[in-house]
């Protein structure tokens, strides 16, 4: 606008310019001139039968959720008002009403318009266009297909909502929120809403989107809003091919049985492969959040099969996802689980300790475990603890911690308020909205839009075989660790009727952190080092939660930095460390080793199912297998 409000001859050209450009695009769609007649009519009765059964689709479903006396979708999805209105709330601080923020809007926009267009010979600065096309200046991997810059409208339409996605994060980073934990929750909700508004993600503005309706003749819109529906149904979304593995076949195959059961876990002895192993076995506790066998995928990826190997006597907790049944567990009896495992495995094959690992929660209750072993005067029943991933210092937790407050532990109440559990689905979605790009947004697209196949990945397959958590332990994790901190205050916690102080823990400790780890942050994860009263080495893994924990050897994939220096701080830590490439596994292996390696034959019990061993059923058991 000129300042006398009126529009200039180079801003209504600009206009006309943008109006046109619509056309352009969508008259490539358009049958051409040499197109019969009776082609024309049959694409139409083509594109009339896709819509009809689009809409009879979405008909029937209705009809369905209707008739079912419970919907199969969690609260979260069938009710969005339960974050969605904690969302709103954040959202409200950003100053969109402000004058001189419209402004700054609109004349960027105008600026953008006129040079992108430009780009395409359009406009006012036409002549600006590039012999070796068009040349724009926001880049995103979003809109890395050429496609998104083959039509002016397409490069117009992503490149605004790029400079707009900026403007509105930095508006968000600039808030003073008064408090730094609601100046992060702000932060996610902008991020959050950018994400979700990206022009990939609606088919008008899709390029790609429309291509393949178009090759198709709309039969990837149908297959699209197959995979929509199924995804509704089950009130999840689908990452993999659901047929693609089967537990025991070709995820979770490393051969053991299941030698002991709780109504709360039940514990896989693995078969040896080497002819002696070493004396002291090693028993792993997986977090409950999850299912055991990330550990044990396929057999080129599986930590299990690899420790069995190496000549390692291995044993698995693997947790039962939580129903009615044991709706009122709290950490008490998960601490106690630990225990009991360590004990029923020491008193198995007559060994005075164990090595333990403990991933992520898991470890944060090995960790708590032997505090309390350390308190009772037992702690020499744990050889040594080795912890993938895991937190007990919660001050800086990283991004789950914008799910911490009030409000929202008020709904989290309301989600598991009938059933004493919270739905696993519930986890999953939040984990994804971590990262939204990679885990929902992407499979929007790729799923829903463009109508495409399930790929076959193991990691996938298992992020998305969820388990349901017990509501009262996990109320009392949200707020004894992640709001106040308690842990890493002596004797502020208790378990099983005795108080918790990590700086009793002599065990030796081997620490692994990843650097991309953004649930379990690997400055956050250092802090153990600074609680522990015996030794410890820390280990910085490349890549982030899962693949830098899953990093087998043969993958020749990252790598992982040592410091063998006194330092005090994770700066220092990182300031000094030396890289090695691949696989810190036998790195870890070498350290394990070095605290006892004295060994002994693979028979008797060391064998599970061995002559006159009683087992409870094959690996992976059945509480995997369930949910």
């Amino acid at each position: 606008m000129a300042d006398n409000g009126k529009t200039t001859p180079d801003q209504t050209a600009l206009f006309d310019a943008m109006f046109k450009a619509p056309q352009q695009l969508f008259g490539q769609f358009m049958a051409g001139e040499g197109a019969s007649a009776a082609s024309g009519a049959a694409d139409l009765a083509q594109w009339a039968g896709v819509a009809q059964r689009l809409q009879q689709m979405w008909f029937e479903f209705q009809q369905q959720q209707a008739a079912q006396a419970t919907s199969n979708l969690p609260k979260v999805f069938s009710d969005p008002g339960n974050f969605a209105g904690i969302m709103q709330g954040w959202l409200k601080a950003l100053p969109f009403s402000n004058p001189d923020t419209q402004k700054k809007l609109w004349e960027d926009s105008l600026a953008l318009w006129e040079g992108v267009l430009g780009q395409y010979g359009i406009g006012p600065k036409a002549a600006s266009a590039s012999e070796d096309g068009p040349q724009l200046p926001r880049k995103d991997r979003r809109f890395a297909d050429p496609r998104w810059r083959e039509q002016p409208f397409y490069a117009l339409v992503h490149q605004t909502y790029l400079m707009l996605a900026e403007q509105i994060m930095a508006m968000a980073e600039e808030i003073d929120a008064g408090d730094p934990a609601r100046k992060d929750q702000l932060k996610f909700a902008v991020r959050t809403l950018v994400e979700a508004l990206s022009p990939a993600h609606f088919p008008l503005t899709n390029p790609l989107v429309m291509q393949k309706a178009v090759e198709t003749k709309g039969e990837s819109l149908v297959k699209g809003m197959e995979h929509l529906l199924a995804d509704l149904k089950r009130g999840q979304l689908t990452h993999v091919d659901p047929e693609a593995f089967k537990l025991g076949e070709n995820l979770a195959a490393t051969p053991g049985k299941v030698i002991y059961q709780t109504e709360l876990f039940q514990l896989v002895q693995y078969s040896p492969t080497t002819e002696t192993v070493l004396e002291v076995p090693l028993v792993i506790f997986p977090p409950w959040i999850n299912r055991f066998y990330i550990l044990d995928l396929t057999p080129q990826k599986s930590f299990i099969r690899w420790a069995t190997e190496q000549g390692i006597t291995v044993f698995v907790v693997s947790w039962k996802s939580a129903d009615a049944s044991i709706a009122d567990i709290v950490w008490d009896d998960y601490i106690r689980a630990e225990i009991d495992a360590i004990d029923t495995v020491r008193e198995r094959l007559g060994v005075k300790s164990v090595h333990t690992i403990g991933y992520c929660v898991a470890g944060t209750t090995l960790a708590a475990t032997l505090a309390i072993l350390a308190r009772r005067g037992e702690a020499d029943k744990v050889k040594s603890a080795t912890f993938f991933t895991a937190q007990v210092d919660f001050e800086k937790a990283g991004e789950l911690k914008v799910f911490i407050d009030d409000q929202q532990f008020e709904a989290l109440e309301k989600l598991s308020a009938e059933n004493g559990y919270l739905d696993g689905r519930y986890l999953a979605a939040t984990f994804n909205l971590l990262r939204g790009n990679d885990l929902i947004w992407n499979y929007v697209v790729n799923n829903y839009l463009l109508g495409n196949e399930y790929p076959a990945f193991d990691l996938l397959h298992w992020n998305g075989d969820v388990t349901n958590l017990p509501a009262k332990w996990h109320q009392s994790y949200l707020k004894d660790l992640y709001r106040d901190n308690k842990l890493v205050v002596p004797d502020a916690l208790s378990a099983d009727g005795t108080p918790i102080d990590l700086t009793r823990i002599e065990t030796p400790c081997f620490i692994q952190a990843g650097r991309e780890d953004h649930i379990a942050p690997a400055e956050s994860v250092w802090r153990l080092t600074r609680h522990l009263r015996g030794p410890w080495q820390f280990l910085l893994a490349g890549s982030g939660h899962i693949a830098g924990v899953v990093n087998p050897p043969s993958a020749k994939k990252y790598q992982y930095w040592t410091n063998p220096g006194s330092v005090d701080t994770y700066e220092d830590f990182v300031a000094g460390a030396n890289e090695t490439p691949g696989s810190w596994w036998p790195h870890w292996l070498e350290w394990l080793n070095a605290q006892d390696s004295t060994k002994v034959p693979a028979k008797g019990k060391r064998v599970p199912g061995g002559k006159g061993d009683k087992v409870i059923e094959d690996a992976p058991g059945s509480y995997v297998k369930t949910r």
